[in-house]
């Protein structure tokens, strides 16, 4: 994704109340969404920070959008994750027309499945819980 090896992100995972608020303070959007993320590298100043920018999901979303998926809230939030990093990383679906949002589609499966194959998509059974 061309970023150098020293990058580094913010990552928050919110509920809805939260990212409502964010999502209307700053993108002028009124409701809930399942990501947001804010580029540190756009701007006269983008260069000065390692610092991609910060990612915000929100988890009551995500397991929402998991649940009418079929699949984990994990896989969900992974998905969003990369998402956002892609927005980072100069990846537009919303304002760049139709060609940059295959292009950004095409991206999504391509990563999305490479992290499927390192299996990072799954949670093993008692994965997070401090159980063996």
């Amino acid at each position: 994704m061309e970023c150098p090896e020293t990058s580094e992100l913010s990552l928050s995972i919110v509920g809805d109340r939260a990212i409502h608020r964010l999502n209307r303070e700053y993108l002028g959007k009124d409701r809930p969404t399942n990501v947001i993320s804010f580029s540190l590298q756009e701007g006269a100043f983008g260069n000065l920070s390692a610092s991609l920018g910060d990612v915000v999901i929100s988890a009551d979303t995500a397991a929402r959008e998991a649940e009418g998926a079929g699949i984990s809230t994990w896989e969900r939030v992974v998905f969003l994750l990369l998402h956002g990093i892609l927005h980072l990383t100069g990846y537009d679906h919303e304002r760049s027309g139709e060609a940059e949002a295959r292009r950004m589609i095409k991206k999504e499966k391509e990563l999305f499945a490479l992290l499927e194959r390192a299996g990072l998509t799954r949670l093993e059974e008692g994965a997070g819980s401090g159980r063996r």
